[in-house]
């Protein structure tokens, strides 16, 4: 297998260009979060999570927190897929243990109410965020930008909140297409530009966050998430060419991850249901696979944590993989077992 690079191109880079590592390059879904204590004292600071996202340096110290931790290959920006809602100009409030609340989008007079253009005051902190914390990061330590998914925005945006399976959207897009269409067009355009932004303030690469995916049949799943995140991709790459998009779609089904093939994704998110002797098969010859250790063997550790990651890097072995979680790390998640977790993906198999 290929070394580890010393220069700019970062071993989670290396292996989004297609070259296996061994071993493979580590980051965590929210690794930036509840669980490390220091996080815990800067929200509290803030005094709640809307400023905490807006407001850059703070945003940028709990970036960095996690790799003076543990020293992950990537980071990913403190931020949240529902800013560029915010952005339109959707009302947007989170309460502790409830999550987000919107002002739902549900007619073609909510529609009418979205700003055309994201508001500077939403979205320009997390470029500030940005270039601060790249500035601040090792050289062979890999930035990452994010947004959501069109799809799985637009679910909170009609239900105005989460649901357990979404299906104020899905009740939308099956009686009203046009109108959903014309909401799904407007988060492409206005996603295209976020991203954009955030590889010109500094950021290495990009994830595309589509949680909610997994609700849809294979139909609505090619039309709302993968043609969607087609013209994404295309639109970043028409100005940032070079730039790596990390693909996450949640809960979907291995057959359907095989349309993704021609979208333009350097890497595939798998989440910890996944099969990966069949993933491995069908789709590493196409993509970096990055996963999909499930988030729960982090808080039981012990030999079930031990024998899962080998048993991960042995069925990615030989194949672009970058170690991850199916989904984000928990906020109960003991700080010992990630220390654990970070020494067992970098120990030699």
């Amino acid at each position: 297998m290929a070394s580890a690079p010393s220069s700019r191109a970062s071993r989670f880079l290396t292996v989004l260009g297609g070259t296996p590592l061994d071993p493979p390059p580590l980051w965590m879904m929210r690794q930036a979060g509840r669980y490390l204590p220091e996080y815990r004292q800067v929200r509290s600071e803030a005094g709640d999570f809307l400023t905490l996202c807006y407001t850059p340096h703070l945003a940028a110290e709990v970036t960095l927190q996690p790799i003076r931790r543990f020293g992950f290959d990537a980071a990913i920006i403190f931020s949240d897929i529902l800013v560029i809602p915010h952005a339109l100009g959707v009302g947007l409030t989170f309460a502790a243990g409830e999550g987000p609340r919107l002002d739902p989008v549900t007619d073609a007079s909510g529609l009418a109410r979205l700003s055309a253009r994201l508001d500077p005051a939403c979205t320009e902190p997390v470029y500030a965020a940005i270039a601060e914390t790249r500035a601040a990061l090792p050289v062979e330590t890999a930035l990452i930008g994010f947004c959501g998914a069109p799809w799985t925005v637009a679910t909170y945006m009609v239900a105005g909140q989460g649901t357990s399976d979404q299906a104020p959207a899905r009740l939308l897009a099956r009686r009203d297409p046009a109108l959903f269409q014309n909401l799904i067009d407007r988060l492409v355009e206005t996603s295209i530009a976020h991203l954009s932004a955030q590889v010109a303030a500094g950021a290495d690469a990009l994830q595309i966050f589509d949680t909610w995916a997994g609700v849809l049949d294979p139909a609505s799943f090619a039309r709302w998430c993968v043609a969607p995140l087609r013209r994404i991709v295309e639109g970043v790459k028409a100005a940032h060419p070079d730039v790596p998009v990390i693909a996450f779609p949640k809960g979907v089904h291995p057959q359907a991850l095989a349309l993704l093939k021609d979208v333009g994704v350097s890497a595939i998110g798998l989440d910890w249901t996944m099969d990966r002797p069949t993933i491995r098969a069908e789709l590493a010859p196409h993509f970096a696979l990055q996963g999909n250790l499930d988030p729960l063997l982090l808080i039981a550790g012990g030999d079930a944590l031990e024998q899962e990651v080998r048993r991960i890097r042995t069925d990615f072995a030989g194949v672009p993989h970058i170690f991850n979680l199916g989904h984000g790390i928990r906020p109960e998640t003991p700080v010992a077992h990630v220390e654990t977790f970070v020494e067992l993906v970098r120990k030699p198999l």
